[in-house]
C-alpha cells in the first residue's frame, strides 16, 4: 500500500484570509471534511473559517444545500453542475463568507464513474468576489491519496485566487 502524503501546512493560506479580512466556508464531499481538519491546526483560522459541512450523501447535498434532484440526476452527484449548485447553497446560508469553497468527486468506484469521468476525477467550485470559479481535475492512487491531493489542489487554487483578486481589488478602492 502506498503511503498517504503528509497534510499540508495551511499557515501561509490563513495567513492570506487574515490579510485581506476574508472569511472561508466549506461544503466537502469526496473530501470528508479532510480540507477543513488541516486547516484548523493554522493560526488565525478561529478569524478566517466560518464553518464547514460534510455533504457526502446526495440526501446531504440536497437538504444542507439545496442542490436540485434533477441535477444529480441529470449530471451525477459528482459533477461540476453539482459542485457550483453546492456552492451557491453554502453561500445562501453563510452569505457573510467572502470565499466558498465546494468539492464533490470520485476517490472510490460508484455509479458514477464513466469513461470520461473516470475514478479520481474531481470537481472544485470556488466562489469569490460574486464569481464561480469552476475546476475539473484527476488524481491517481489510493482514496486517501485523492482526497489529499484534492485538499492540496483548493490550497493551492484558493492561494492563485486570493493573490490575483487582491492586486485588482485595490486599485478598485
Amino acid at each position: 500500500m502506498k503511503p498517504t502524503p503528509p497534510p499540508s501546512d495551511c499557515t501561509p493560506l490563513v495567513k492570506l484570509f487574515l490579510q485581506y479580512k476574508l472569511t472561508l466556508a466549506l461544503a466537502e464531499s469526496c473530501t470528508c471534511g479532510l480540507v477543513a481538519a488541516q486547516l484548523a491546526p493554522a493560526e488565525g483560522i478561529s478569524d478566517v473559517l466560518l464553518g464547514s459541512v460534510v455533504t457526502y450523501h446526495v440526501q446531504a447535498k440536497q437538504q444542507l444545500l439545496g442542490v436540485n434532484p434533477e441535477t444529480i440526476e441529470l449530471y451525477s452527484a459528482e459533477s461540476q453542475q453539482t459542485t457550483n449548485e453546492m456552492v451557491m447553497g453554502l453561500h445562501r446560508h453563510l452569505p457573510q463568507a467572502d470565499v466558498c469553497v465546494a468539492v464533490t468527486g470520485l476517490c472510490g468506484p460508484g455509479p458514477s464513474a464513466t469513461p470520461d469521468k473516470p475514478v479520481g476525477t474531481v470537481f472544485v467550485s470556488i466562489f469569490i468576489d460574486k464569481h464561480i470559479h469552476e475546476f475539473r481535475t484527476h488524481f491517481k492512487g489510493d482514496a486517501n491519496s485523492m482526497r489529499q491531493q484534492a485538499a492540496d489542489f483548493i490550497y493551492q487554487h484558493l492561494t492563485d485566487l486570493l493573490t490575483r483578486l487582491q492586486p485588482m481589488k485595490s486599485e478598485h478602492e
